[in-house]
């Protein structure tokens, strides 16, 4: 039994007797039984390739060329791609190797290159490089092996047409710098414009400034003044109050010896005026006193005679309306006895009673129709052709006015006077 080892850039192979499939050991120790199995090495190392791809047609059918560089290696992490990796390339050398996997990803990039534009795989190589990256990585793996990098290292066309976009870039270049020269320029003009605007601005500022320390100068000056004024007014309303305080005391003073003098005069007024009131109650009020006393005394003697009369001639009224009383209610019974023997007799004749009192009562009326007569100083009568004139007609009107009194007396008490009459005649 023989024991080998290898390196971890390597990994050993052994097949045989006693394997139901090779055992891999990437990087490791391996022991091995002479004649009835077999010991290989695969490399694990890493491998660049450089992918050249002449003039591919792209997307807008411009031919170019392309060189790529991809670093490869047998996967060895994983045991599933190493056996494929061992299935596929164990015994052949590190060169054939390499040919059939730059076969591979050189058909990959020749394949990216129809499906993008010039302009893409020059402007975005990291687009195209992981484009080519993603495509053959999923193949690759199949065989075991790993795509570690992708690289475009250059490109280049026979027919001029990165030069056409160079020399376009080129006067973009150009043009871009001629704009920044012009926008360098406009730029440093304004910033001169704006530097003499500034300058100006702190000219004008300066002259605010001289101008409001002037201004201050004043405004101090003129509060100075107006204090040194404050002052000299102060101390000459002082002299002036001073002054009037000397003026109103000395006022005062006077006012004091005139209020002596007005209450020494108030007193002797007073005295007067006791005297006076002395002398008036000794002159007047005294004698006035006696003769109220006098007229008192004389009233109640007055008064209580007139009482003592008062009520004599009360009694003697008291009398006087007894009399009387008992006179009216005597009346009243002979009245009332006679209006009751009235209504007996009117109850018992009826409607010749009723005739009885009109015509007792006619002459009455006929006087106080007759009155207003007499009151008549002088009566015109005017009559027509065949009418009477006369004082016929005058009594004539009367006899009319009669004449309508039992009518009157009818619509008054319903009492026919011609039926009671003719009725008294049967």
């Amino acid at each position: 039994m023989s024991f080998y080892t290898c390196g971890p850039n390597e990994a050993l192979v052994l097949s045989g007797c006693c394997l139901s499939k090779p055992r891999l050991v990437p990087g490791g120790r391996v022991f091995k039984l002479p004649w009835i199995q077999k010991l290989q090495r695969i490399s694990l190392n890493i491998m660049t390739l450089s992918i050249e791809s002449p003039r591919i047609y792209t997307k807008q059918g411009v031919p170019i060329s392309v060189t790529g560089i991809a670093q490869v290696k047998i996967e060895s992490q994983d045991s599933t791609a190493l056996h494929r990796a061992c299935q596929q390339f164990l015994g052949l050398s590190e060169t054939e190797i390499k040919h059939v996997i730059l076969e591979t990803l050189e058909g990959h990039q020749r394949a990216i290159m129809g499906t993008m534009t010039v302009e893409e795989i020059y402007q975005d190589r990291q687009k195209f490089s992981e484009a080519v990256f993603e495509v053959s990585s999923r193949d690759l793996v199949n065989m075991g092996v790993t795509v570690v990098s992708f690289t475009l290292q250059s490109i280049s066309d026979e027919v001029g047409y990165l030069k056409a976009l160079g020399e376009k870039r080129t006067a973009e270049v150009q043009r871009d710098a001629r704009i920044g020269e012009a926008e360098a320029a406009r730029d440093s003009g304004i910033k001169a414009a704006m530097a003499q605007q500034a300058e100006r601005a702190v000219h004008f500022q300066n002259q605010i400034e001289v101008a409001k320390s002037k201004r201050d100068f004043m405004l101090k000056k003129a509060e100075f003044d107006r204090e040194v004024e404050t002052q000299k007014a102060v101390a000459a309303l002082a002299t002036d109050l001073q002054t009037a305080k000397t003026q109103q005391k000395i006022r005062n003073e006077e006012v004091g010896v005139r209020l002596i003098e007005r209450q020494k005069q108030i007193q002797v007024m007073e005295q007067e005026i006791v005297r006076r009131e002395r002398e008036l109650e000794a002159q007047v009020k005294q004698p006035a006193k006696a003769e109220k006393y006098r007229l008192e005394t004389l009233a109640e003697a007055e008064k209580n005679r007139l009482i003592l009369e008062a009520e004599a001639d009360a009694e003697a009224v008291r009398a006087r309306g007894e009399a009387e009383a008992f006179a009216i209610n005597a009346k009243a019974q002979a009245d009332a006895e006679a209006m009751q023997k009235k209504a007996q007799a009117w109850e018992q004749y009826k409607d010749a009673a009723i005739v009885d009192m009109v015509l007792s009562t006619l002459p009455r009326v006929a006087a106080e129709i007759a009155a207003p007569l007499n009151n008549v100083d002088k009566i015109t009568l005017v009559a027509g052709p065949n009418g009477e004139i006369g004082a016929s007609k005058l009594t004539g009107e009367v006899l009319n006015i009669m004449n309508t009194l039992p009518e009157m007396v009818k619509n008054l008490t319903g009492v026919d006077l011609a039926q009671v009459v003719r009725s008294t005649r049967v």
